[in-house]
């Protein structure tokens, strides 16, 4: 394998330790599992092929790791993976049938040694609907264990192979239709350390992406099912990190602090997309393309394809919110294929200023914007104030929030406030006519003037409804519930299409 001193970025920028650039460097990795590390093991004596003992895999699940291997020699190795199927989330108010391995989409994370012999034992669980496998892309032999692993519901099944290539790996279901147990959430990654063990870092992290293809539109609410029609035309409603929207965000954010290093073990589940993985006010120092035991030094966005993966590598000099995206940018800000990296520490401001001056700057031009609506949702009955601010929680969230902020409160100067505003409930069927027309012009909210751009939101009428309901009841509003009723009139009276 290839070993080379890192090149840093610039003298600020060295990766502390990454003693050489290949996988392989003869210390250990601090504790995995995003947690810094405790110390690192000794070099020792040189690594053995001597297959010597047993042990019983760790398994983690997403965004977590395994901790490092620091034996110096192969062993024989017990991994134990069950497969369910089960009902979770897929997006505020949107759940959907997952097909598992153990209990979490991405499947759990394996992590073995070059040289291990891997005791695999397949479990079905009894309550299964469906026979299920798995393909490991760690194995050389035919099927990449998929025949010997055969499961149907109730039954364990057991293979053996050895782990002759280091990298990081794919594994999937690969029973018929292989597509369909794929979209389902039946993928995960295995890493086959080197044999001389790889470049230490303070924490890592997986994350592996997937596109899903469901019979309503994104945001429809309830449980949905899969559409084998937009799968076979690539047409897929989410695209997700770690199994559902927002599973990397909140509290699922991933935590670290300024002058660590981080690894991000990158997977694609797909079935079908291919990724552009990158991390928004990131240089990736170091990134093993395909999975691999190269690397390439300061990429800015990866190619990570169906069915394979990439390492990257990356320290953290200032403090903030880092942005993890599909660059295929459609993809993160309206399918949901956004994460985040929350750093904390002492903010470093010759890396970053932040604003350092806001001035008026006018224009060429401006154009209203139009976002498509879902025309083939079934039309609802009515719902009540509750179901309706629930629901509008939800269109909120994905639609308004990213210029009226989570709180409502707006940007001052630039987006007016919802929260307590005396503009919005001062006449219902004018905020209705808003968010179906769009509004371009000055207006006066709570005293103070804006003048900037509404784009028109083709939403149905439903979600109009639930939305305006939702914001005329948050934030120290007080309002009644908005009916079909109301929006059919609004339009009526000019304010939609």
């Amino acid at each position: 394998m290839e070993r080379r001193k890192v090149l840093a970025r610039g003298a600020r920028r060295a990766v502390a330790g990454l003693g050489a650039l290949g996988l392989c460097l003869t210390a250990g990795c601090p504790a995995g599992g995003g947690e810094p590390a405790s110390g690192h093991a000794s070099a020792g004596a040189a690594p053995t092929r001597e297959v010597v003992g047993e042990e019983t895999a760790v398994l983690t699940a997403p965004p977590f790791v395994p901790p490092p291997i620091t034996r110096r020699h192969p062993t024989r190795v017990k991994v134990h993976l069950e497969v369910t199927e089960k009902v979770m989330r897929m997006a505020d108010g949107v759940d959907y049938t997952f097909w598992t391995y153990g209990g979490t989409v991405p499947g759990s994370f394996i992590r073995v040694r070059e040289g291990d012999q891997v005791e695999f034992h397949l479990s079905n669980h009894p309550d299964s609907k469906m026979p299920h496998n798995i393909d490991l892309h760690a194995v050389t032999g035919p099927g990449g264990g998929a025949a010997a692993s055969f499961t149907t519901p109730g039954h364990t099944s057991q293979f053996s192979f050895q782990a002759i290539n280091p990298g990081l790996y794919v594994y999937h279901c690969a029973t018929a239709p292989v597509g369909m147990h794929i979209a389902n959430g039946m993928y995960g990654l295995i890493l086959v350390e080197p044999a001389e063990g790889m470049p230490p870092v303070d924490r890592e992290f997986y994350v592996m992406q997937g596109d899903f293809y469901t019979r309503d539109a994104h945001g429809v609410p309830g449980l949905q099912p899969f559409e084998m029609a937009k799968a076979l035309e690539e047409r897929p409603d989410y695209v997700v990190f770690n199994g559902s929207v927002g599973a990397l965000t909140g509290d699922g954010a991933l935590q670290a602090k300024v002058g660590e290093t981080v690894r991000l073990y990158v997977g694609n589940g797909g079935p079908n997309l291919v990724s552009s993985f990158h991390v928004i006010g990131e240089i990736f120092d170091l990134v093993y393309y395909e999975g691999g035991t190269k690397a390439q030094r300061n990429v800015q966005t990866t190619l990570v394809p169906a069915g394979g993966s990439a390492i990257v590598d990356f320290k953290l000099d200032t403090t903030g919110t880092y942005i993890l995206v599909d660059h295929s940018i459609f993809r993160a800000f309206n399918k949901g294929a956004l994460g985040m990296l929350k750093v904390e520490g002492d903010p470093d401001l010759v890396v970053y200023s932040g604003k350092q001056d806001d001035r008026i700057y006018q224009p060429e031009g401006g154009a209203v914007q139009v976002i498509a609506g879902d025309p083939k949702a079934p039309p609802p009955g009515e719902r009540t104030l509750e179901e309706r601010i629930a629901l509008g929680e939800t269109t909120y969230k994905q639609v308004c929030a990213a210029c009226h902020q989570l709180d409502g409160k707006g940007m001052k100067g630039a987006f007016p406030p919802l929260a307590a505003s005396d503009y919005l409930m001062a006449d219902k069927e004018r905020a209705l006519r808003v968010v179906l027309k769009g509004l371009e012009g000055p207006i006066t909210v709570n005293g103070e003037l804006y003048n900037s751009v509404m784009p028109a939101l083709q939403l149905s009428d439903d979600k109009v409804a639930n939305v305006v309901t939702f914001i005329r009841n948050s934030w120290g509003n007080q309002g009644d519930v908005v009916t079909l009723a109301d929006v059919k009139a609004a339009k009526a009276a000019g304010g939609g299409h």
